[in-house]
């Protein structure tokens, strides 16, 4: 890549660089304004996506992120979105996200890529046996006959693999392959399970537009996952997305160079490691300047917050080393299940392990580990409280 040797390229301290990242993903901004789906919905699009995640402890993955930046947040504003105004979509990124339907025609690239990649997964055709065309055109069929169908509502003599959650009945697999290949949409979820309909009934508008040339594809994805990462390396281009490979990042970087629409920079970082090079926009300074002080508050973030999600990115910018340890062994956890980072104004300074989920709704936490040098200081402690007390208010103890 023509960048030139790192040494000669401009400096942008790990400071600046999680400025830039904050102010991007909604993170500088007030969270006491007034809250709407307007509102909501210009912070998702500012985010890029929301991921969404089944697991419960204190409240689901994606309300805890919006939670984080908007006070007044509360969970029917992302349902309404996504079900009743479908302003926002269901599908893949690096993982399931609520997407703005804006972007829909971006995500015909992703449906064929996963066509393609489904036809060569052994573990897809496992799970979808081996009559997979038959019981597709089957589950397809009902769906258009019978409307919105969940997945029990299809009954199968095929005995499930072992496997836990990937135990997928032929005709599960099926639905989340015509999901995943964009025939099939979320409907809406029944007690987050998933309720799938036709695509060009869930969302005829945005069906109705045709995917981007492959050039303009390109560019879209590479431009606004800069925006929203602040300053990014080539795979953090690509991986943000997930809609691009990252070769072709790479001849974006360097084809966006030659126009002079980005620079190329030298990224220190916060945990001692070596400047590496990376890109930023053309006008990174005056995205700097005019970035927001951050909130005089401390914040819970959810495990699945673009602030944390690439550990990697998270050590470089923030010095902080996070690991989401649900899925390792128990014993070889070293905070716990579901541990949420502490965002004190534009650093992470510690993690709280919160309580299971009580029916009074309270967030409330077994432990708490401060960052080396995070002194657990009256106020600190204090504004932890505030902290919970403002994320229990945002849960609904009955949803």
């Amino acid at each position: 890549m023509r960048t030139g040797a790192p040494g000669n390229l401009p400096a942008i301290p790990a400071a600046a660089a999680r400025r830039l990242f904050l102010h991007a993903q909604g993170l500088l901004d007030d969270p006491a304004r007034p809250a709407s789906p307007a509102t909501l919905y210009r912070m998702i699009q500012r985010m890029g996506a929301v991921q969404m995640d089944s697991i419960r402890v204190v409240e689901r993955a994606h309300h805890l992120i919006l939670a984080a930046r908007l006070d007044g947040y509360r969970p029917p504003m992302l349902d309404r979105l996504l079900y009743a105004r479908r302003d926002l979509f269901e599908h893949w990124t690096h993982d399931a996200a609520a997407i703005p339907t804006a972007w829909f025609p971006h995500w015909r690239w992703r449906f064929e890529a996963r066509r393609r990649g489904i036809a060569k997964s052994a573990w897809w055709q496992a799970r979808l046996g081996p009559k997979s065309a038959a019981v597709c055109a089957h589950v397809r069929e009902r769906i258009r006959d019978e409307g919105p169908r969940q997945s029990k509502d299809f009954e199968t003599e095929e005995k499930m693999q072992p496997g836990g959650w990937w135990g997928w009945k032929p005709q599960k697999a099926a639905l989340e392959y015509l999901w995943h290949t964009g025939e099939l949409a979320i409907a809406r979820r029944i007690h987050f399970q998933k309720v799938y309909d036709l695509t060009e009934r869930v969302l005829p508008d945005a069906t109705a537009l045709p995917a981007p040339d492959p050039a303009a594809h390109i560019e879209w994805a590479c431009t606004t996952a800069l925006d929203r990462l602040g300053v990014a390396t080539a795979g953090e281009i690509a991986a943000f997305w997930d809609l691009i490979d990252l070769a072709t990042a790479k001849r974006w970087c360097n084809e966006a160079l030659s126009r002079g629409e980005i620079v190329a920079v030298r990224l220190e970082s916060e945990d001692g490691a070596r400047p590496q090079t990376a890109f930023a926009p053309a006008d990174w300074q005056r995205r700097l300047r005019r970035a927001p002080d951050p909130p005089e508050r401390l914040r819970v973030l959810a495990p699945f917050d673009p602030v944390v999600r690439n550990r990697r990115r998270t050590r470089r910018l923030f010095g902080f080393d996070f690991r989401f340890e649900a899925f390792v062994p128990a014993a070889h956890r070293r905070h716990g299940y579901y541990v949420l980072p502490i965002l004190e104004r534009d650093r992470l300074v510690g993690r709280l392990d919160p309580a299971p989920r009580q029916d009074d709704g309270v967030v409330r936490a077994r432990k708490v580990w401060w960052e080396p040098g995070v002194r657990a200081t009256q106020a600190r402690r204090r504004a932890l409280v505030d902290a919970l007390d403002r994320l229990s208010a945002c849960i609904d103890p009955n949803g």
